[in-house]
C-alpha cells in the first residue's frame, strides 16, 4: 500500500521526545480512557505467555499491563524521552531497551509472546516490523498489535473522522504544544485495512492470524501464532 505520510525514523523519534511529558494525559484524555480497556483485551489475548516483548513500548502501559498478570516483561522504544518516563513509571518492573521495532535486538525465538500497542503504524516498514516481531517469538509465541483503524460503518466512520481530522488535532495541540497530534489522524487514514494487515501477518508465519473490531471499529486488534 502507497504510504503518502512521512514516517522516517528520525521525523518519529524526535515527534513522540517533543510530546513525551504529555504524552499519558493526552492518551487517556483524547481516547476518553478507551485505551486503557484496549490493552487490558489486548493483554487477554496472550494466553499463557510467560516471557514478553512489547516492541514500541512508549512509557511502558502496555508493558506494565502484562507485567500485573505476572509475565516478565521487555520492552523496547527508539526514543529515548518516552523510555525515561517509562523507566520513572516501571521502578524496574520492566527490563528497558532503546532499539528500533525494524532492527529488534534480540535474537530469534527469544519470547513466547510479542505485543505493539498504537506503534507500528509508525514505523517506517510495516512489513519489516511485521517480520521481525514474528522472527523473535518461539514456535506457538503469540504476536498481539492494537491499533486504530477507520470504521467500516459510514456514519461512524464520517463522526471518527470529524473527531481525528478537527477537534483532536486542536485540543492535541494545545496540551502538547505539537504538530503530531495532526500526523495521528493522517497516518490512519493512510494505515492498512484489518484485512490487509492480517494478510500480512499470514504471510511472516503466523498461523490463525485474525482480529476483532473494537468500539465500534476505530481500533482494530489483530492477533496471530508463530508456526
Amino acid at each position: 500500500m502507497a504510504d503518502p505520510v512521512d514516517k522516517s525514523p528520525q521525523r518519529i523519534r524526535e515527534m513522540f521526545d517533543r510530546i513525551s511529558p504529555r504524552y499519558d494525559f493526552l492518551n487517556h484524555l483524547l481516547s476518553l480512557n478507551t485505551d486503557v480497556r484496549w490493552r487490558k483485551r489486548a493483554v487477554g489475548k496472550l494466553g499463557k505467555a510467560r516471557r514478553v516483548l512489547d516492541v514500541c513500548c512508549g512509557t511502558a502501559d502496555l508493558a506494565l499491563e502484562i507485567r500485573r498478570g505476572g509475565a516478565e516483561v521487555v520492552g523496547v522504544d527508539f526514543a529515548g524521552r518516552m523510555l525515561a518516563l517509562a523507566r520513572r513509571k516501571s521502578r524496574g518492573r520492566v527490563a528497558l531497551v532503546q532499539g528500533d521495532a525494524m532492527r529488534l535486538p534480540f535474537r530469534d525465538g527469544s519470547f513466547d509472546g510479542a505485543t505493539v500497542a498504537f506503534g507500528i503504524r509508525n514505523v517506517a516498514d510495516t512489513e519489516r516490523g511485521v517480520a521481525e516481531m514474528a522472527r523473535v517469538l518461539r514456535p506457538g509465541g503469540r504476536l498481539v498489535i492494537c491499533e486504530f483503524t477507520l470504521p467500516a460503518n459510514r456514519l461512524v466512520r464520517a463522526g471518527y473522522r470529524l473527531y481525528f481530522s478537527r477537534i483532536l488535532p486542536k485540543v492535541g495541540k494545545w496540551i502538547s504544544r505539537s504538530e503530531a497530534y495532526r500526523y495521528l489522524p493522517d497516518s490512519v487514514e493512510a494505515w492498512w485495512g484489518p484485512e490487509e494487515l492480517a494478510a500480512m501477518l499470514r504471510r511472516h508465519g503466523l498461523a490463525d492470524a485474525g482480529y476483532e473490531l473494537l468500539t465500534g471499529g476505530v481500533a482494530a486488534l489483530h492477533f496471530g501464532t508463530r508456526g
